[in-house]
């Protein structure tokens, strides 16, 4: 194996450790997504032989050639902006979406899901932060968007993600992630969904630690743990 890529593994879950024991959590809460989108089909495939089974791909164009070559071998996540024009070819090839934001994509995931006869879980991206270069639902929005989509029989929401702005001093993401945190648990307390949500899609290379302080229960890591070629 990649001496390089096994060291990363190593420093990274050190890491997480630390992050669950300043926090009191249990590390085996915490999933690694490793995000292959800035490396090739080679060191996929490394990534996969590491025992790395959780796949994250932003793009289906760029991603289509390591799904062909490896899609039997891993878990795949997509967890970038997911246009409804790609949806065909998404879903029943990746196991979770983590961008649904917008009724449009949750009519169009749907119908392909009932299609397929599968149930696609689904995270829900909100826009903690604001900005208005990031995709997402506005926090205020995110209980009235469930209201429209909880009826939709090919998704089960399976958390919220976020992404926060990249912070030299990530300790000054952490409001982001606790905000995250709170609107999960105001979903919750909404009963809107007749079950738990429990999913925190949060955290990347530069802030995963301070993420995982705040509860998040996967995290999507490229560079610090794949590398970037």
């Amino acid at each position: 194996m990649n001496s390089q890529l096994q060291q990363r593994i190593q420093q990274v879950k050190e890491r997480i450790d630390a992050a669950c024991s300043r926090s009191g959590r249990d590390p085996r809460e915490v999933r690694t997504i490793a995000v292959t989108k800035y490396v090739s089909l080679e060191t996929t495939g490394e990534v996969l032989r590491s025992g790395l089974d959780q796949i994250g791909e932003n793009r289906w164009q760029d991603a289509a050639g390591k799904w062909e070559a490896f899609g039997e071998q891993g878990t795949w996540h997509f967890i970038g902006h997911l246009q409804t024009n790609k949806v065909k070819d998404v879903v029943g090839r990746f196991a979770y979406i983590h961008s649904l934001d917008r009724l449009s994509l949750a009519k169009e995931i749907d119908k392909k899901a009932v299609a397929l006869g599968i149930q696609v879980p689904c995270f829900l991206q909100v826009n903690i932060s604001g900005e208005e270069t990031k995709y997402g639902l506005a926090p205020e929005a995110l209980l009235p968007f469930v209201e429209d989509i909880r009826g939709l029989d090919g998704i089960r929401i399976a958390g919220l993600m976020t992404m926060a702005p990249y912070e030299a001093e990530p300790e000054e993401t952490r409001p982001v992630f606790r905000g995250l945190r709170e609107w999960r648990d105001r979903l919750n307390e909404s009963g809107l969904l007749g079950y738990e949500v429990k999913e925190l899609s949060m955290g990347m290379s530069n802030d995963f630690e301070v993420a995982i302080e705040e509860g998040a229960t996967w995290v999507r890591l490229g560079s610090v743990l794949v590398g970037k070629e």
